[in-house]
């Protein structure tokens, strides 16, 4: 059954849930104010090429906090105005609790929460109706984009954006080269990108969603309809 867990346990367990996600990282929390464990935790997920959705809902971030997140080309960053939940979950672990990614709260404040295993048979139902709601959050949030930081940061954006640009455009494989550089079969990898909500098929059209276009996916016509390419990079997230 879903385990209780007071604010220093929550937050024990919240590292250790960003700490063993795999594909799945999605950070729910009206306020943002990244402690240094936190944001070292993310940086390293960053570096392994695996994405995190981080979803907020009041604009209070400073320019160093802006920029640190910005420069993690995996994170996406999305902003619901409505937002009032907090809730951490990955591949099978879900904690939903009173807790910001607040330092000040993290430190301070007296916090509750309970953490729900997929893996445990009495929370499977708990589980996916939460992620349910989750979900609907994700898709009714809206991608962030900076618009009080200074120029010199939004300069440094532009070119790291163009950097991606220039080394992506010869580096863009189709689901099938995908397959091929994986060693899984063409089907596996179709089945990995829309279980990750990157794509979706339309009649005999692949299509990218909202999420894929963000992390690089261009859709081309071809011969027998429209297809996708991706960048060379999320092949490793595949093989995973």
């Amino acid at each position: 059954m879903a385990k209780f867990l007071n604010t220093r346990k929550a937050v024990s367990e919240i590292e250790d849930l960003i700490r063993n996600a795999e594909t799945r990282l999605i950070l729910i929390s009206p306020y943002l104010k990244l402690s240094k464990d936190f944001k070292e935790l993310l940086t390293y997920r960053n570096s392994k090429d695996k994405i995190t959705t981080v979803i907020f809902g009041k604009q209070e971030l400073n320019p160093n906090e802006m920029k640190f997140l910005q420069g993690l080309r995996f994170v996406i960053l999305k902003y619901n105005q409505d937002l009032h939940a907090k809730c951490y979950l990955n591949d099978d672990k879900m904690i939903i609790t009173s807790l910001n990614l607040y330092e000040f709260s993290i430190n301070n404040n007296k916090e509750m929460g309970v953490l729900v295993d997929l893996n445990v048979e009495s929370d499977k139902e708990l589980f996916e109706d939460a992620y349910k709601e989750i979900d609907f959050i994700d898709e009714t949030s809206e991608r962030f984009e900076f618009t009080s930081i200074s120029e010199v940061v939004k300069t440094e954006k532009k070119e790291t954006q163009q950097k991606i640009i220039n080394s992506s455009s010869s580096k863009l494989l189709t689901t099938k080269e995908l397959a091929q550089t994986t060693g899984l079969s063409s089907r596996k990898v179709n089945s990995w990108l829309t279980d990750n909500k990157l794509m979706y098929k339309k009649e005999d059209d692949w299509l990218t969603t909202k999420r894929g276009k963000e992390i690089g996916g261009i859709e081309k016509s071809g011969q027998y309809g429209q297809f996708i390419i991706w960048p060379e990079e999320i092949g490793k997230q595949i093989a995973e």
